[in-house]
């Protein structure tokens, strides 16, 4: 039988309560599940790719996830997933807005390679507006993050900010 492997894309900057929940019912579907961390240079991060994939591998082993692997990329989605040996992209959608953006590129991405599927995860309720940007504004406001990073990730958070520099204290 085939090793059924997933492909969960993202910048992970910083790796959030709604990021791990995809994570762990992602790995639930596939034997493998690759988090490939990437850049993106319309965005700003506030972690090195090293940094954000050190994370992550830090959220699996806290949730018990063996069946992950993390990897960093810089490169075309569909190369990455080819060159893994991925049968299925896997992306978490919270909202009308995510799934417009995501249809598009699942659209793209099915005209690259119409092997690989791209499944969509719907975020936990719960978790549903949380968003790594919005995190990070909170962090740098002064602004209590932990509903949305898990302890270990909070702290991270808030050393970073501590390093460069909360908005409103210039």
């Amino acid at each position: 039988m085939t090793e059924r492997i997933g492909l969960y894309p993202g910048t992970f900057d910083p790796f959030t309560l709604g990021h791990a929940d995809i994570m762990r019912r992602g790995a639930k579907m596939v034997d493998r599940l690759v988090v490939g961390v990437t850049t993106n240079p319309s965005k700003d991060p506030l972690f090195t790719p090293a940094e954000r994939m050190e994370m992550v591998a830090s959220e699996a082993r806290r949730l018990g996830i063996d069946n992950v692997e993390i990897k960093g990329f810089n490169a075309l989605l569909m190369d990455v997933a080819e060159r893994e040996g991925a049968s299925m992209i896997i992306r978490g959608l919270r909202a009308v807005a995510d799934f417009e953006y995501e249809y598009q590129m699942a659209g793209m991405n099915q005209q690259l390679n119409a092997g690989i599927e791209t499944v969509f995860l719907m975020a936990d309720i719960s978790l549903q507006p949380i968003a790594s940007k919005l995190v990070k504004e909170i962090a740098f406001y002064g602004g209590d993050i932990s509903r949305f990073v898990s302890p270990q990730i909070c702290e991270l958070v808030a050393a970073r900010v501590d390093q460069i520099g909360r908005k409103g204290d210039k």
